[in-house]
């Protein structure tokens, strides 16, 4: 379903996931009496072609191996078995990319606490790696701080776009979901391009709405971007993208909780 009233939801969360991608989060606002509007600026695609392949094989040979998000885990493990070569290191974007990884097999990830490209730059075993080989598996665009930095650094990247991102526009019902919003509203911000996406592929009535929505980003970056964007109703800033992180965020500025009818006050 594009939108899970709830049936009496008392406020609503409004998420850009990929498509198919929304269940964890919807979950979570359920638990705290929200529908959730599903956005979503694009579908996730494996890519599996022999070039796909011979890439994929070479990043798996360095001896770094990075990875962005589960579903570069999850599409690389559709094409071969993931496996930890002696003094290999790998590193992951953040906690859900570290535990896709783990149940794939490989055991000893290096994740960041910050949950973005810059704290996975900021890693230890990131910062010298002069003429090395390094495996980046991802899809193509988001990300473009990463690359540029690795490079800078010296690596010698072997990069694997395993899947794609295949922009859609928002569907009917969902922008109907949207205009016939009938309480508070919060945005969960976790990707620069699919805010962009969306609020252009959107009328100018339902970006209007969504601007004046308020939002939990993943990132103060992100943040400085729903500003930037023209979104001028509360921001509050969460620890990372996962729903426990953008929830939690929520509840410690008293937007939301299980005994809230919703939004409660402005906040900055």
């Amino acid at each position: 379903m594009t939108m899970d009233p709830a049936k009496g939801a008392r406020w609503y969360v409004i998420s850009l996931r990929p498509r198919g991608e929304h269940a964890a989060l919807r979950r979570a606002a359920a638990r705290r009496g929200a529908g959730l509007i599903a956005l979503s600026p694009w579908v996730l695609q494996d890519r599996g072609d022999d070039a796909v392949r011979d890439a994929l094989r070479l990043a798996l040979e360095a001896p770094r191996v990075v990875v962005t998000s589960p579903a570069a885990v999850r599409a690389a493990a559709r094409l071969q078995p993931l496996l930890a070569r002696p003094g290999q290191a790998w590193f992951a974007v953040g906690a859900a990319s570290a535990a896709a990884l783990r149940r794939c097999g490989i055991d000893a990830v290096s994740a960041p606490a910050r949950m973005d490209s810059e704290g996975l730059l900021a890693l230890p075993g990131l910062q010298h790696i002069d003429g090395d080989a390094l495996g980046l598996i991802t899809a193509p665009g988001g990300r473009g701080t990463l690359t540029p930095a690795l490079l800078a650094r010296g690596a010698q990247i072997r990069r694997a776009d395993v899947y794609a991102r295949v922009l859609v526009a928002p569907s009917a019902r969902s922008m109907a979901a949207v205009r016939a919003l009938a309480g508070p509203a919060v945005l969960a911000l976790t990707s620069e391009q699919a805010l962009q996406h969306v609020l252009s592929s959107v009328p100018n009535d339902v970006a209007a709405t969504l601007r004046a929505a308020s939002v939990v980003a993943a990132s103060q970056r992100l943040a400085d971007i729903a500003r930037g964007c023209g979104f001028h109703g509360a921001i509050v800033i969460a620890a990372g993208p996962r729903p426990r992180d953008l929830f939690g965020a929520l509840d410690a500025a008293a937007l939301a909780g299980p005994d809230r009818t919703g939004p409660a006050r402005p906040f900055r």
